[in-house]
């Protein structure tokens, strides 16, 4: 089995799609689809089921992915120890979520742009589940996640920080003077949130679950902030998407606490070899966001 022939088999099984692969791939499609039948051709076997205008993996395809990994794992860190290049190099797809890509990250995105520069970062905006099943499928190389759980089927992670959450509201609201808030007198105002899926939206939405309040939908943190600011209603949101907000008395924080945490989180595939380039990716996230809780 040719590696470029079991690379390009482990890029369609992991977008099932011939079109997606040829454009990650920068192959014609043409080329993708006769590599796949060159190697189905020589194990004699039919790696995908055709589908109409999708396709699936075949009981042999199944079998052949997680062996395909390997293979091309170990050929990535064959390369590696053999060729010396004097600095990192390489490239990193990275699942992540607004809040923490505009409010975690910038020190680390910003110490690979200047120190690393032969490393590429590939930012995806995706939320958990989605990030999830990305690093499973090998979509992905680094996932960041904010979730309650720290055990996720199939992938390693690694607990970076607690992630403190704050209810906020305009200056000018009336729950704004208030103690000792309830979830009652939660449910009874306007909420403000980002868009469902996103792990604190929607785990708020649960505590609320018994009045099932309505939620006016922002897409972005930015958009939420503002909506908040300007006297729309109250969120839940990490506390470092508002500490410069907080301390300038845009905003204020209300007198209630979650009755869950989250915790932010550093995953990859579980069993997966981590080239050198990609162990520092998770070696400075780690030491950086340590540092921004000191």
């Amino acid at each position: 089995m040719e590696l470029r022939l079991l690379i390009t088999f482990e890029k369609v099984a992991s977008v099932l799609s011939f079109t997606r692969a040829a454009a990650d791939l920068r192959y014609a499609q043409s080329s993708v689809t006769s590599q796949i039948r060159a190697l189905e051709s020589s194990l004699g076997v039919e790696l995908f089921e055709r589908l109409g205008s999708r396709i699936r993996l075949t009981e042999a395809g199944e079998r052949l992915l997680p062996y395909a990994r390997r293979i091309i794992e170990l050929s990535d860190e064959a390369r590696a120890a053999v060729v010396e290049t004097g600095e990192p190099a390489g490239s990193i797809a990275v699942g992540t979520m607004e809040s923490l890509t505009s409010y975690r990250l910038p020190p680390l995105l910003e110490l690979f742009h200047h120190r690393y520069p032969k490393v590429r970062l590939s930012l995806r905006p995706t939320l958990g589940d989605e990030t999830r099943q990305a690093l499973r499928q090998g979509t992905y190389d680094i996932g960041f996640l904010m979730e309650p759980d720290t055990e996720h089927e199939g992938l390693e992670s690694e607990v970076l920080a607690e992630e403190p959450l704050v209810l906020v509201a305009s200056p000018r609201h009336p729950l704004a003077a208030r103690a000792d808030l309830t979830a009652a007198d939660l449910a009874a105002a306007q909420l403000v949130g980002t868009e469902p899926g996103c792990p604190y939206r929607d785990l708020f939405e649960e505590s609320l679950s018994q009045w099932s309040p309505p939620f006016m939908e922002f897409g972005t943190i930015e958009a939420t902030k503002r909506g908040v600011a300007g006297g729309l209603g109250i969120a839940l949101v990490p506390r470092v998407t508002v500490s410069e907000e907080l301390a300038s008395g845009a905003l204020v924080e209300l007198d209630w606490r979650p009755p869950f945490t989250l915790f932010t989180q550093i995953a990859w595939r579980r069993g997966k070899r981590l080239p050198a380039h990609v162990r520092l990716f998770v070696e400075q996230a780690r030491r950086l966001v340590s540092e921004q809780q000191g």
